[in-house]
């Protein structure tokens, strides 16, 4: 028997649009023309690709299925170059009107740190390695 392996992250977006524009904004390959589609997906390096799902599909196959309340279910994570640019990053997001969640700092594991909200209130993660 074959081990299975992760193949694609999915998301649960409330505003297909607005998700999508925010990812962009990270750098993710996404067609221009996905911001009406109720499901899009696009590749990743390494082969994985990234999902989005509108809640109406989700509810169209789970009709129990019910917005989370309250912290994240998933944490994405999205390497930076350099310690600046986790700094430029947060600040280009915040200035497009996303919202901050944790500003960047020097975290103790090593590496420079930042937090910004997704249009649907998930806390998505600047990192990179600290110059030492």
């Amino acid at each position: 028997m074959n081990t299975p392996r992760l193949d694609v992250i999915g998301l649960v977006v409330s505003d297909m649009a607005a998700s999508l524009a925010f990812y962009r904004r990270l750098g993710l390959d996404v067609p221009a023309d996905a911001d009406t589609q109720p499901h899009v997906e696009a590749a990743l390096p390494g082969g994985m690709r990234i999902a989005w799902d509108t809640e109406e599909v989700i509810r169209s196959f789970d009709p129990e299925w019910s917005r989370p309340e309250g912290g994240d279910r998933i944490g994405l994570a999205f390497r930076c170059d350099a310690p600046a640019e986790v700094d430029a990053t947060f600040e280009a997001l915040v200035a497009a009107g996303y919202r901050g969640h944790l500003k960047p700092w020097d975290a103790v594991w090593g590496q420079r740190y930042a937090v910004v909200l997704d249009p649907d209130g998930c806390g998505v993660s600047l990192f990179a390695q600290s110059e030492a």
